[in-house]
């Protein structure tokens, strides 16, 4: 500035002053943005409670800085266990306003790394229904200890192994607002009137797991209880089409399964709506 005024003339320095003062003077007059900006700041935890014979290693998250309670949204992963594909929806789910607990159903933070075990830790809750039942139960009790989380707004999201074990847990009676299952078995627990939850179900049109017979009687035994539930089928989809490893784990394993982008996000979108409208 120094410069500048050694450069122009008196004159011009005593008009630039006088345009300075005119502009402070608009200044002053203009009123002050008294919007207040909400910061929300993302949370994690990996928290330790006992569930039934073993103590769960469940992965909690949350954004703090919303006004009121959050509702709680628990995800069941896939059969490989409680894995960074599982935590990471949580954060996603945080990020949507949920109060969001992925499921360490297995419990001790068992991962599979390949089938042969996953399907040896998947099978005894799917041969008893109560297990993963009361394992949700243990996850959604935890969660309720948190002053931020509203226990009277929950529901629960699963994939494939965790689509059927939230499908289980709502055919039970657990009174969830709803469940969506991604890719999931449809076969278990029979229809009922135990049923309250609505559900909606996202399931890949190329599902080598899940046969058109099982589609058809999952389709009637809803139906025939009057079940509130909606159907959304990917054409091309195969199993576990949400997950970005699907294809390399598809490859590895000889496993007819696949990652699909625009099946992956319009069935989150879809999940989006429904929760907004189960959880509102």
């Amino acid at each position: 500035m120094k410069q500048l005024f050694t450069i122009f003339s008196l004159g011009a320095c005593f008009a630039l002053a006088s345009c300075g003062n005119n502009a402070t003077k608009q200044e002053s007059e203009t009123p002050e943005d008294t919007t207040q900006v909400t910061v929300h700041t993302l949370k994690t935890e990996e928290v330790s409670y006992p569930e039934d014979t073993t103590t769960a290693k469940s992965y909690i998250a949350y954004e703090e800085g919303h006004a009121g309670k959050l509702p709680v949204v628990i995800v069941v992963p896939e059969w490989w266990g409680m894995n960074e594909y599982a935590k990471r929806r949580a954060r996603e789910l945080a990020g949507l306003g949920y109060f969001a607990v992925a499921v360490d159903l297995y419990g001790n933070g068992k991962v599979a790394d390949n089938p042969a075990d996953a399907k040896a830790f998947a099978t005894p809750f799917y041969q008893n229904p109560q297990l993963a039942l009361g394992r949700i139960q243990a996850a959604l009790a935890k969660a309720f200890s948190y002053e931020v989380a509203d226990s009277s707004r929950t529901a629960a999201i699963g994939y494939c192994f965790g689509g059927s074990m939230v499908l289980n847990a709502a055919r039970l009676g657990q009174p969830f607002k709803g469940v969506v299952s991604f890719h999931g078995g449809l076969a278990g627990v029979p229809a009922s009137p135990k049923l309250t939850a609505r559900v909606l179900v996202l399931h890949g049109g190329a599902d080598k797991f899940v046969s058109e017979a099982e589609v058809a009687g999952f389709r009637k035994q809803m139906d025939s209880v009057k079940a509130n539930y909606i159907f959304k089928e990917y054409p091309g989809a195969t199993h576990a089409f949400t997950n970005p490893d699907a294809t390399e784990t598809g490859k590895k394993f000889n496993m007819p399964i696949s990652y699909n982008g625009a099946a992956d996000t319009a069935s989150w979108q879809e999940m989006k709506q429904f929760l907004g409208e189960v959880l509102q």
